[in-house]
């Protein structure tokens, strides 16, 4: 673990990185010892079996890229950055959606790559990644809430990605939004979902939305008639 004073050492050269080429050689071997760390860390959940146990271990992980990360931010030289792009997709697959934002939205403006074992761009892979995790969460204490998922949708909107994968985002939206009872909301984002992918599973979901509205819109329709059909008493 290291001490507080290195982690602030991190950050300041992960922020020089990609500045002129005597400031950047420091810069650069901070780079390479993230990469170590990054590689080691990478042996270890090799290791592990257990998709929670992975998860955990990644967790546990995350604090020690925390000062390289907000370096890197601070700097914003938009330098290519395997270890910046690996810490995002981890963020986002322990479910920190929150704190991946301004990560995503970086290397989205800066037009960073993936690492080579991805075989899809850096918009689809951040899409795809945020709706597995949304589905694997929904149903627990931990569930993924609307809006950093429509923050998502907004980073990536002018990204070219697979269809299918932006279908995923919106659908896992319109659940989020359908939990917190903003049933309007999440019919379009499921229509937005079955516009791109006819198969990504939402017709059922907006058909009985729009029956409870239908519902809902006529049982407050009848209260109204019923309240203004009520004659005053005569005093």
């Amino acid at each position: 673990m290291a001490s507080p004073a290195q982690k602030h050492f991190s950050k300041v050269l992960a922020a020089k990185r990609g500045d002129n080429e005597h400031e950047n050689t420091r810069a650069q071997n901070q780079y390479e010892l993230m990469m170590m760390q990054l590689a080691e860390h990478r042996r270890t959940l090799k290791r592990v079996q257990s998709l929670d146990r992975k998860l955990e271990t990644k967790a546990k992980f995350l604090p020690e890229y925390q000062a390289y990360i907000e370096g890197v931010l601070e700097g914003n030289t938009g330098v290519q950055d395997e270890v910046f792009v690996t810490i995002l997709l981890w963020y986002i697959d322990t479910g920190s959606i929150d704190q991946a934002l301004p990560l995503a939205e970086y290397a989205l403006t800066h037009d960073l790559v993936m690492p080579d074992r991805f075989e899809r761009g850096l918009a689809c892979t951040v899409a795809e990644e945020a709706a597995s995790t949304a589905e694997r969460l929904f149903d627990s204490d931990q569930a993924i809430a609307s809006k950093p998922l429509a923050q998502l949708v907004g980073i990536t909107a002018k990204h070219d990605m697979y269809d299918q994968a932006r279908a995923k985002l919106f659908r896992q939206l319109g659940q989020a939004l359908e939990a917190e009872l903003k049933s309007e909301k999440a019919i379009e984002a499921y229509k937005q979902a079955l516009s791109l992918n006819p198969k990504v599973g939402v017709k059922k979901m907006i058909e009985k939305l729009e029956r409870d509205l239908k519902k809902a819109t006529s049982e407050t329709q009848t209260t109204q008639n019923a309240s203004d059909s009520i004659e005053p008493v005569a005093g």
